[in-house]
């Protein structure tokens, strides 16, 4: 039986997720104004308009928060901060129905943590989806101590059918990847800093010599230079000057049009 997804959240990760989710199924997001309720109706549609099976009329997007009560799995998706996502895990254990499993999208923080802080632990998981959704196939999935065989059965069940590959990881920061990977980031920024080369020699140098589909700076901004802080500062790795001076400039990255890479002409 196909799960009825319940997102809370309206970015990247959210609305990717939604798209991928009406390949098998109805979804239903919540974004918390008519704003992002709008933006997130016309980037689920540009996703899934890149996306064999997807299916656009399966996907409700709404402002009322009671509405997510009618899924199977929820999934909450917002900013990485515990007092972000403390309060709306916790809503949303009041709004899960007495079989349905909660889960949380976060990249760096104490799946166990935010397991007891929801007070549903025996039906939570952890599912770090990769951004962009539609194309990254990996999904780490981690459990807490107190999940239930049927809830760990439905999640590798759901992660299947989304067309993921998921590998269950231990409840450590950052996991696997980005424990790996983001010290690896920064010290791009501090080659950068102490070379003084800039960003687009340095990301050639990677992908041409590494065979890597896109260079450490180019991620960066990616993924965002206060989210990659976050993650960093989670995993205990040196953040380098450079992006402390970007973060205060408010040149985060893509999402503001100038990060490690200066705006486009």
């Amino acid at each position: 039986m196909a799960e009825k997804l319940g997102i809370a959240g309206s970015g990247t990760i959210a609305t990717g997720l939604a798209a991928v989710g009406s390949v098998t199924g109805e979804v239903i997001l919540w974004a918390r104004s008519e704003a992002s309720q709008q933006r997130a109706q016309a980037a689920i549609e540009k996703a899934a308009s890149r996306l064999e099976g997807a299916d656009v009329s399966r996907v409700t997007v709404t402002t009322n928060q009671d509405d997510l009560g009618a899924a199977t799995f929820l999934v909450e998706a917002v900013s990485e901060d515990y007092d972000v996502k403390t309060p709306l895990l916790q809503k949303l254990a009041e709004l899960a129905g007495p079989d349905a499993v909660l889960s949380t999208t976060t990249s760096s923080l104490s799946i166990e943590k935010l397991a007891e802080l929801s007070g549903l632990g025996d039906r939570f998981v952890g599912l770090h989806v990769f951004n962009p959704v539609p194309l990254m196939k990996l999904v780490e999935v981690i459990f807490p101590a107190a999940a239930t065989d049927a809830t760990k059965e439905r999640t590798r069940a759901l992660v299947e059918a989304l067309g993921k590959t998921g590998v269950e990881v231990p409840d450590t920061p950052g996991f696997v990847v980005n424990r790996l990977l983001f010290p690896y980031l920064f010290d791009a920024v501090k080659l950068m800093e102490e070379t003084g080369l800039d960003a687009k020699s340095i990301d050639t140098c990677m992908k041409l010599g590494a065979g890597h589909p896109m260079g450490p700076l180019a991620l960066l901004d990616l993924v965002g230079l206060d989210v990659s802080k976050a993650i960093g500062e989670m995993i205990s790795t040196e953040i380098p000057a450079k992006v402390d001076e970007k973060i205060a400039a408010g040149e985060l990255g893509r999402k503001t049009g100038s990060g490690m890479y200066p705006p486009r002409a």
